[in-house]
């Protein structure tokens, strides 16, 4: 059947704007805060085959990955599926992202032939567990984190299966609301199959499956060329997640080799760390997704996304490693696994494509759950916060500041005071931009954010799931690193910190204290002695950078009136570049270190330049080209290593575009540092 262009579009559109109003339906109707104000879901139409047909804006963490949801539905209970049927899941192990996304499947029947599944994935503020919230820093297996739900009928042939309704909602806070946040997807999935039958009635049921076929091609066509435009080869980068064994910090690797063929890309995670019994693993969908999106974002934004996109790309995630995690192992972390999923294709393609590429952007999704029981109004609440980080850098312009990175599509990233405290025991005292929190470069990373938040319960409970506490978001070619996100209580005007940074279980709260929040700034890109004056101008009397961030990184330097002295700028900054630490590299067979249940890499350095450098050993320290992106190591003493050099294997020269012999700087990463710290650098709130 050969369908003409327009008519091609106009149906493309149509599904498209069947989603839409997908949408519109679950924000006008749900219950949850998460889902109607923050916008914490999406929707998205799929054939049978699994493929996702349409989205709009929605949510690229959720919609990706739906298609293994879909394919495990189908695998269970595809022969039996009939008409007035509805899927519910939410089994990381089934195709799933994290317990607390709920995914309804809607199958669609037009005469007596299943055509499409319009669904919808919402995160559920509370689908139970071990703490508020459900999503726990130190949950050890999956059944602390919740009720696994796997691909099964809750309505049967027009029926609603009460009883199974029942059970799960009475493991789940605050039961109410799951209902409505249930009834409200059903809602959309209705509002769907009104639409598609509509179309079907004005064109056909086969024009429109013959163009649903045609769309996934052309998207296709598009990648693939894409794709064919790199330069053949086999590219590699590495990036590590966080973790503590026996209360040790751990870095997990993460290690991705890119090979590239004609048209064709495979990103194959093979080494990686194995699962862990801690909230750091994620399933296959979830890794897959964050290579698929990667590749959207940079190559293709533009075009509507469907399958035919990722149909050129091959994904290799080993069973039982982190990004393919297999039972009892906790899956919660899907986002964090995800972003350095994204952050480890940036590093392989900042060495082939520099132009597209930007600094990574905020480690984590920063899963923030307060909740418990009110007393005195006598009911459950729960509470899901994420204080938006800051973007990479892109060598056009700043990263954007407290903003949805590309994996989150328009989810609201800063969610709105007057609703929490309309509907939380919660008092909202601050919200605003960290200071420094962006990574210095020509062009800075995106800023993030603060939010402080009073408990006006008698009691509450605490827990983070999160990422990038110790390791931040790097830049690119020459670009600094973002701020490392953190959290802590605030108690009679004295701050506290956790024993574990960025992973919180149940921390139990008081009333009247306060828990403060940052999310972690993006990454630089370029040189931040580039910068334009102005700019850095502009960003200090604004109140984004400190002072000292303009004498010490930026050497810009101010007349009396406020202005830029050009004169001494230049001098200031070729100072700053005569000072910056090189080392030469020297060739080592590895240069990697066992740790508990992971390697790391290590960097080997001659004491003498360690005083130098102002580090010491186990210090986390990255090795900078500034033709990439850089790679991170932790500092090893060395009586044995020549002054004046470093030891670098081959796999890491390659990453960084350098060759044996060649120079390349060293830099501490700075820890992050406390509210106190943060308060004294700048007088200007923002």
């Amino acid at each position: 059947m050969n369908i003409d262009p327009i008519t091609l579009e106009v149906l493309t559109q149509a599904l498209i704007s069947t989603v839409r109003e997908m949408r519109a339906t679950v924000c006008r109707t749900a219950n949850s805060v998460a889902i109607y104000d923050a916008k914490d879901f999406s929707c998205g139409l799929f054939d049978p085959d699994s493929q996702v047909i349409a989205q709009s804006e929605d949510i690229g963490s959720h919609i990706v990955p739906m298609p293994w949801s879909v394919r495990s539905t189908m695998k269970k209970l595809g022969p039996s599926i009939v008409p007035g049927d509805i899927i519910i899941l939410n089994d990381p192990y089934s195709g799933g992202t994290h317990l607390n996304d709920v995914t309804i499947v809607y199958p669609v029947f037009r005469e007596g032939k299943l055509i499409f599944f319009p669904a919808v994935r919402a995160h559920w503020s509370d689908v139970g567990g071990m703490v508020p919230g459900s999503m726990s820093g130190k949950a050890t297996d999956i059944y602390q984190e919740g009720i696994r739900i796997p691909p099964m009928k809750i309505v049967e042939a027009g029926k609603t299966n009460e009883a199974v309704l029942e059970l799960m909602l009475a493991n789940m806070r605050v039961p109410e609301e799951r209902l409505g946040d249930f009834n409200a997807s059903l809602a959309a999935c209705r509002v769907a199959e009104r639409r598609i039958n509509e179309i079907c009635d004005k064109y056909g049921v086969d024009t429109l499956l013959q163009a649903s076929r045609m769309d996934i091609d052309r998207a296709e066509t598009r990648m693939r060329a894409c794709i064919a435009a790199l330069p053949d080869g086999v590219y590699h980068y590495e990036d590590y997640l966080e973790t503590f064994i026996g209360g040790q910090f751990e870095p997990l690797l993460l290690p991705l080799k890119l090979t590239i063929n004609g048209d064709q890309m495979t990103a194959d995670f093979t080494g990686a760390s194995a699962q862990v019994p801690f909230p750091v693993n994620s399933t296959a969908a979830v890794s897959s997704a964050g290579v698929f999106i990667a590749m959207k974002s940079i190559f293709d934004p533009q075009a509507p996304l469907n399958q035919g996109s990722f149909r050129p790309i091959e994904v290799i995630t080993p069973e039982g490693t982190i990004v393919n995690v297999q039972r009892p192992a906790p899956a919660g972390s899907h986002g964090e696994i995800r972003k350095r999923v994204i952050a480890t294709m940036v590093g392989a393609l900042a060495q082939v494509a520099p132009d597209k590429v930007a600094g990574d952007l905020c480690r984590t999704s920063f899963h923030n759950l307060l909740g418990g029981f009110d007393k005195r109004a006598g009911k459950e609440w729960v509470h899901y916060e994420w204080s938006s980080g800051g973007n990479g850098a892109f060598a056009q312009d700043d990263g954007p500041s407290a903003m949805a990175p590309i994996d989150w599509g328009d989810l609201v990233t800063v969610q709105s005071t007057e609703v929490i405290e309309s509907r939380m025991p919660l008092l909202v005292e601050s919200s605003r931009l960290a200071v420094d929190s962006g990574g210095a470069g020509t062009t800075r990373g995106g800023l993030s954010m603060t939010r402080k938040i009073k408990i006006l319960a008698p009691q509450a409970t605490y827990s983070l799931l999160s990422d990038g506490a110790i390791v931040p978001a790097f830049g690119v070619f020459g670009g600094r690193s973002g701020l490392p996100v953190g959290a802590w209580i605030e108690r009679n005007g004295a701050i506290e910190e956790f024993d574990s940074p960025g992973k919180v279980a149940g921390s139990v709260i008081e009333e009247g204290a306060s828990v403060i929040m940052r999310s972690a700034g993006g990454g630089g890109y370029g040189d931040p002695l580039g910068r334009d004056p102005e700019w850095v101008r502009i960003d200090r009397q604004e109140g984004l950078v400190s002072q000292k961030s303009v004498d010490e990184i930026y050497g810009v330097v101010f007349t009396s009136d406020g202005s830029v002295d050009e004169s001494a700028t230049t001098i200031r900054r070729e100072h700053l570049r005569r000072s910056v630490l090189q080392l030469q590299t020297v060739n080592s067979p590895s240069c990697y270190e066992d740790g508990a249940v992971s390697h790391r890499r290590v960097c080997r350095m001659n004491p003498a330049d360690a005083e130098k450098a102002g580090v010491a050993h186990d210090d986390l320290i990255e090795l900078d080209s500034r033709r990439c992106a850089p790679l991170r190591a932790w500092v090893r003493l060395d009586d044995s290593v020549a002054a004046g050099t470093t030891p670098v294997d081959m796999h890491g020269l390659s990453m960084l575009k350098l060759i044996n012999g060649d120079p390349v700087e060293f830099r501490k990463i700075q820890a992050g540092r406390s509210p106190k710290i943060e308060n004294t650098l700048t007088a200007r709130q923002t």
